[in-house]
């Protein structure tokens, strides 16, 4: 949500980051708006300080037997009223549509965020580890999985397409990705874990930027909530409507949880395999900070998940999203995108974004810093450590063996029993 005094104070810099995403300058609308509703909110005091000094005068004027003031002064006191009435009512509808104008924007993008119109025009940032040398020709995890246990036609015939049915030593797989991700970010980099509803009010979606613009993208149930299209939404709306201390940040959290999207701008898109489902799982990592320490985390956050791809031996690169590839809230992404040996390319597997207070001011989520009366809103990061699926997928084609068995990486083989080696079913 952007703060409309700051775009009064400064209409040329809110445009400018607007052209950047490659939006159309609105500052002037939107000012002619907001001076629209202050002129009403000016003579809607204005109405009712003189209301309440005729109706004073009133009584003043009763007392007095002065019947014609008194009749005089009643006369205007019920214009005045049916005036103010009409007044309220204006200023309240374009407090609304001002709001909501606000709302449906999105968040200004760093000054150090490439421009750009997709991911063609994203910017390497680094490139980490080495691809495998298989010496042989490499398979996608669609032709290795399902003789480990990715069961697409089950999972098609119970849900539909973009749902796997996952058993066996591809279950196992995947269970001690999601564990090894969370006691890395617990035990190692000071995350708190969580385990957050997984439905969610309207508030909750508004909160963090999913709703109103984009609901179509996530499932909404019956009664009017919604399943998390990510666990960001539970672990940043829990400080929602709140006044923190200082000495209560940083606050980072992690949950692994599973989420729901409905893909409904993604037709076409990774139709086949495991990349792109509609239920999925994903270990999120969320931190709340204030404003002066957000850069840092940024950068933390995305070297915490840039730690479990180095220790489960995946290549993978850093990429900073240009202005037309970013989500809603960010304003500034950085995307993690690891080698994948049969598709011969990078693939997306984390997400990391600092959202600066554009998710604070839709949850009017503030502290209070050490030694001073006013409030100011926290900033909000979240990042994916990691997309559990993405992170299989991964794991599958970078460790494939030519008899079709994939190695366990190391770190993953006390999840496992000690097993170092997933035999396919014959």
């Amino acid at each position: 949500m952007h703060d409309i005094r700051s775009i009064r104070e400064n209409p040329e810099a809110f445009d400018q980051g607007l052209r950047k995403r490659g939006l159309a300058p609105l500052s002037a609308e939107l000012l002619a708006l907001d001076e629209r509703r202050r002129a009403l909110l000016t003579e809607l005091q204005t109405g009712q300080a003189r209301r309440n000094e005729a109706s004073k005068a009133i009584g003043a004027a009763k007392a007095q037997k002065d019947e014609a003031t008194a009749a005089a002064l009643m006369a205007e006191v019920a214009e005045l009223k049916d005036r103010l009435l009409t007044v309220e009512q204006e200023e309240t509808a374009l407090g609304t549509q001002l709001e909501a104008q606000l709302a449906s924007i999105p968040n200004l993008p760093l000054a150090d965020v490439p421009e750009g119109a997709d991911e063609n025009d994203n910017a390497l940032v680094h490139e980490l580890g080495t691809p495998p040398a298989l010496g042989f020709e490499a398979k996608e995890h669609d032709a290795i999985g399902p003789a480990l246990g990715l069961d697409f036609e089950t999972g098609a015939l119970l849900s539909g397409s973009r749902f796997t049915f996952v058993r066996g030593a591809a279950a196992r797989l995947h269970r001690a990705l999601g564990q090894f991700m969370l006691d890395t970010l617990t035990r190692e980099h000071g995350y708190e874990e969580a385990v957050p509803p997984v439905l969610v009010r309207s508030e909750s979606m508004y909160g963090t930027g999913q709703l109103p613009k984009f609901a179509e993208d996530s499932f909404q149930t019956t009664d009017g909530r919604w399943l998390i299209p990510t666990s960001e939404v539970s672990l940043t709306n829990s400080v929602r409507d709140q006044i923190l201390s200082e000495q209560e940040l940083p606050i980072r959290l992690t949950a692994l949880t599973t989420c729901f999207r409905s893909e409904a701008g993604a037709a076409g898109r990774d139709t086949r395999g495991f990349i792109r489902q509609h239920q999925f799982e994903k270990v999120e990592m969320v931190s709340i900070v204030t404003p002066d320490a957000s850069e840092a985390e940024h950068e933390r956050m995305t070297g915490c998940a840039e730690d479990i791809l180095t220790k489960l031996g995946l290549a993978f690169r850093r990429m900073k999203l240009c202005t037309g590839d970013m989500g809603f809230s960010a304003a500034r992404t950085y995307d993690l995108e690891v080698w994948l040996p049969g598709q011969a390319r990078f693939r997306e597997i984390s997400s990391c974004s600092t959202c600066s207070d554009f998710q604070a001011r839709r949850m009017n989520a503030r502290y209070r810093p050490e030694g001073e009366k006013g409030t100011r809103f926290v900033h909000t990061l979240n990042g994916s450590g990691l997309a559990v699926g993405r992170t299989l997928v991964a794991v599958l084609e970078n460790y494939q063996q030519a008899d079709g068995s994939v190695a366990v990486p190391a770190v993953l083989q006390p999840y496992l029993g000690g097993l170092d080696r997933l035999e396919p079913k014959r």
